[in-house]
């Protein structure tokens, strides 16, 4: 335990009135941790007051806490790593548990779970924050038969071979939702621990926009859905298209049958046309789960030689 590196990993955009605080509290809790501050185009003191609080600090001038994780990911070399927001939301006493079960094996991501506890309801005060938090956690379990509590927690562990074998596609707040859907679809081990949360401090604002963000990351939901489950994906589509074509077709055939000739030349044409898309939807939805199913073969392919390099460290 000696030889291993710990790192603290915390995005920041204008968190100058909280950002010491947090440093200061993973300073206490884990003092043989290096603690790295990435300021995303601040326009407050953070990038000082970090700076002054001893922890590594460097800025990202590409605008997201996407695009902040990536160069993260790229920058750092460690055994693992621990990611918190710099608002003083998340609890820095719970980062033993989350390192534990990452030391013990039990997971390669650990995710702090805000929202069993119950604190999460009593402090965030902003509205449509709970129906949103519901909406893509129940989206992503339905698609993965999964039972994730807290999909978009800011506090997380990984393990180095996560880190590493992590390709961030987001930019900006979806970055949440893209852990928790690669972990499910690399089937990675997940553990939630469940810790306080408490709202931020008077005159500390989120950069969260309830229903621009909300959006972005149904969308992204959407895409990986595509990306991850094309079958599924375009199945569903097939089955909308396929549906429609019947009901328009059902009258065309059952006329024909009846008196052997077609009236209804335009529903004729639109059944066909929506029966030939069906079908190209379906052999779309066929090629690319062949496609997928051989990269999650290269993918494999790789962790194995990430463990490799683990194991002969």
């Amino acid at each position: 335990m000696n030889d291993e590196r710990i790192v603290i990993l915390i995005p920041c955009y204008n968190e100058a009135l909280t950002i010491k605080k947090v440093i200061n509290d993973f300073q206490r809790e884990l003092p043989e941790a290096d603690i790295y501050v990435y300021d995303n185009n601040s326009t407050d003191d953070t990038y000082e007051i970090a700076q002054n609080e001893g922890a590594i600090v460097k800025k990202e001038p590409r605008q997201g806490k996407g695009n902040v994780i990536r160069q993260m990911f790229f920058d750092i070399e460690a055994d693992y790593y621990l990611m918190a927001d710099g608002d003083d939301t998340y609890p820095a006493e719970n980062c033993h548990e989350l390192l534990a079960a990452l030391r013990e094996g039990k997971a390669d991501m650990v995710i702090g779970d805000r929202l069993s506890n119950g604190t999460y309801f009593n402090e965030n005060k902003r509205a449509f924050h709970d129906f949103g938090n519901n909406l893509v956690k129940n989206s992503i379990n339905r698609l993965y038969q999964a039972n994730i509590k807290d999909v978009m927690t800011g506090y997380r562990g990984f393990n180095r071979v996560f880190v590493k074998s992590f390709p961030v596609m987001s930019s900006g707040f979806q970055i949440e939702t893209e852990f928790t859907i690669h972990a499910l679809d690399k089937r990675f081990k997940l553990v939630e621990i469940p810790i306080d949360y408490r709202d931020r401090p008077e005159g500390s604002e989120s950069k969260l926009d309830t229903f621009s963000d909300g959006l972005k990351v149904l969308i992204t939901i959407f895409k990986m859905c595509k990306d991850y489950k094309p079958l599924f994906f375009f199945t569903v589509w097939f089955l909308l298209f396929f549906v429609l074509g019947l009901v328009v077709g059902l009258p065309v055939v059952i006329e024909f049958l009846k008196f052997g000739h077609i009236n209804k030349i335009p529903s004729a044409i639109l059944a066909t046309g929506l029966m030939t898309f069906s079908m190209l939807l379906l052999v779309t939805g066929l090629t690319l789960d062949t496609v997928v199913r051989a990269d999650k073969k290269m993918y494999e392919l790789n962790l194995y030689k990430l463990y490799e390099v683990k194991n002969e460290k």
